[in-house]
């Protein structure tokens, strides 16, 4: 992932995306490469997805405090509970520091970022980046028509507005470059439609080769496979 990507991400970034788009995904590998990137002791990542029970960034925990990442979100530690929407008070610490590099992962849908209206003073402008993830084979994105409700929706019960969108087309272990690609071409023209920001290409490491993606002239960033479970693939 080049520089470039980095500079347009400010300190508190949200990431929203409809169910399949590998918001979760895009979160985890994110928080992991900010970390490295910028060398802090002082990155966080919050869960924020009390809507969907399923591929939580929090069953990572091991992973992203090992990486000295900490992890905010229900009021219960353990993953058999995370279906439970209790939130934690203590996710303000992160959003009131202004020391904190943090990535909110939020709910899927307009229904599942409701729940960012109750942290709203804390995202400014100045501080804040929004992101929504968008795979374009997942059928409520598949169009243009789709792409731009979806945006509206969360825009409309947030009160908040999306300033770049990340294309991560994928089909889970069977993507391939032509995915990626086409992906690219329907999310450059939402951009130019809405006048947002195209953040990256995504493609899933160890299963796209990224030399068949040097046709990008933009930000490509590999996702590692973190929330997918080998037994789906058997």
């Amino acid at each position: 992932m080049s520089n470039n990507l980095f500079d347009d991400i400010k300190r508190k970034t949200i990431i929203t995306g409809h169910y399949g788009s590998g918001k979760t995904e895009f979160a985890v590998s994110l928080t992991l490469m900010l970390a490295e990137h910028f060398n802090e002791n002082n990155t966080a990542i919050i869960d924020l997805d009390i809507v969907n029970p399923y591929f939580r960034s929090q069953e990572q925990r091991d992973l992203l405090e090992s990486n000295g990442i900490t992890v905010y979100g229900s009021a219960y530690n353990k993953v058999i509970t995370a279906e439970l929407p209790a939130l934690n008070a203590n996710i303000r610490i992160p959003l009131e520091s202004d020391s904190c590099r943090v990535v909110i992962d939020a709910g899927g849908n307009d229904a599942g970022a409701l729940v960012l209206n109750q942290f709203s003073k804390y995202f400014t402008d100045k501080e804040t980046t929004i992101l929504t993830v968008v795979n374009t084979n997942r059928p409520d994105t598949s169009d243009i028509d789709g792409i731009i409700k979806h945006i509206t929706a969360i825009e409309s019960i947030t009160n908040l507005t999306i300033s770049s969108i990340v294309s991560n087309t994928h089909m889970l272990r069977e993507t391939t470059a032509i995915d990626i690609f086409q992906g690219h071409d329907l999310c450059t023209q939402i951009c130019k439609i809405t006048g947002k920001n195209l953040l990256c290409d995504c493609y899933p490491e160890g299963i796209v080769d990224p030399n068949d993606l040097k046709a990008f002239n933009g930000n490509l960033m590999p996702l590692g496979l973190y929330m997918r479970p080998t037994w789906l693939d058997k």
